[in-house]
């Protein structure tokens, strides 16, 4: 065997590489301390297993790989747990980029992990359903129940956010 790239690979890896920066960007808004680190390793992971990235769109395998990235760097850097207790899951997404509401900001950061994700595949990562279905490793319908109801969660919070704010404007009657 010498070794050489089966034919194609070349063209089909520049082709896969073109969505380095997309990467990198899902890997610093997912609260990595090194997006570009995560997003080199993602694409040597993508060389070594070219023949299992999608040649339709190779953004939904990316991102599960690079996801997997991001996990295992914050296990790294997590803190010895104390007392036997598990160190609670931290969401480490820089919510505060590209100017986001402080009140959304603080309403993705309220949802569970797999709620957040499967908003921001769709709204940031500019994902269809499909593919963000895909990239979870879920079932296109299992993914738009997920949609559905961390949509519906995320008002919620929002919801209470404004009655929150709303109280101190009622007026009350002193007696």
């Amino acid at each position: 065997m010498t070794g050489d790239p089966a034919p194609g690979a070349e063209a089909r890896f520049r082709e896969v590489f073109g969505h380095l920066p997309e990467v990198v960007a899902y890997a610093r808004r997912r609260g990595s301390r090194d997006p570009e680190a995560i997003g080199a390793e993602t694409l040597t992971v993508a060389w070594r297993k070219l023949a299992d990235v999608p040649t339709d769109d190779a953004r939904p395998w990316l991102y599960a790989t690079a996801r997997n990235l991001v996990r295992a760097e914050r296990r790294e850097t997590r803190p010895p747990e104390t007392g036997g207790h598990p160190a609670a899951p931290s969401a480490e997404i820089e919510l505060g980029a590209g100017g986001l509401d402080p009140e959304l900001a603080g309403a993705l950061t309220a949802l569970s992990d797999r709620d957040r994700e499967a908003l921001l595949l769709v709204a940031w990562e500019d994902l269809t359903p499909a593919l963000a279905a895909r990239s979870l490793g879920v079932t296109q319908a299992a993914f738009r129940v997920r949609l559905h109801r961390s949509r519906r969660r995320l008002r919620r919070l929002l919801e209470a956010d404004d009655a929150v704010l709303s109280v101190p404007q009622l007026e009350v009657e002193e007696p």
